[in-house]
């Protein structure tokens, strides 16, 4: 008797201080240890990763350059209505242009705008499709609302550079195109 509870007074504390590690490593480290079955008796893996997990690594690799993109550009370009000026990343590229779009009574909330560049470009401006039916015919579309060139030049606003990748004209041009075909930006939630 007296071995066995030696024997569990050791363990006790094992015990412990592996609670503790989940709980300081959180929902990631519970769920890889549920996955492996438990701490300690996970094996390293030789099997070589599926489609699924480059995809995953290409995503995180993609959105950690934008990261580091957009804190290198801070540098800012246009006015906010006398407050300084905006931002060259996506949260002052969205300011601009809703500054524009109020001048010229083009509907868009900065979230309906910012949930529909997520989706299409996950903030890029430079982002081009070459795989859809647009791109096949040889008007990709291009920039952070993913735009076709002839709905740009249809769709344009003077005061914004004409250029399809510049991300303000771009926004501004999304949203005019947008509100004449679905009321609003904010009533886009998918390919427009």
């Amino acid at each position: 008797m007296r071995t066995t509870l030696t024997a569990l007074s050791t363990v006790r504390p094992t015990r412990r201080l592996a609670v503790s590690g989940l709980t300081a490593l959180g929902a990631a480290g519970i769920a890889a240890t549920a996955l492996t079955g438990t701490a300690h008796a996970a094996q390293p893996q030789t099997q070589t990763a599926g489609p699924a997990t480059h995809q995953a690594a290409a995503t995180a690799q993609h959105l950690t350059a934008q990261a580091d993109h957009a804190a290198k550009n801070t540098k800012n370009s246009g006015k906010d209505s006398g407050k300084g000026e905006y931002a060259d990343n996506l949260d002052g590229w969205i300011r601009e242009a809703r500054a524009i779009m109020a001048k010229h009574d083009i509907p868009g909330s900065y979230d309906g705008i910012k949930r529909n560049i997520i989706r299409e470009s996950a903030g890029d401006p430079h982002a081009v499709n070459d795989w859809d039916v647009n791109a096949k015919k040889g008007t990709p579309s291009k920039g952070l609302l993913q735009v076709i060139q002839p709905t740009f030049d249809q769709y344009h606003v003077k005061g914004t550079p004409d250029d399809l990748t510049d991300p303000v004209a771009n926004i501004v041009a999304a949203c005019n195109y947008a509100a004449d075909r679905y009321g609003t930006m904010d009533n886009v939630d998918s390919a427009y």
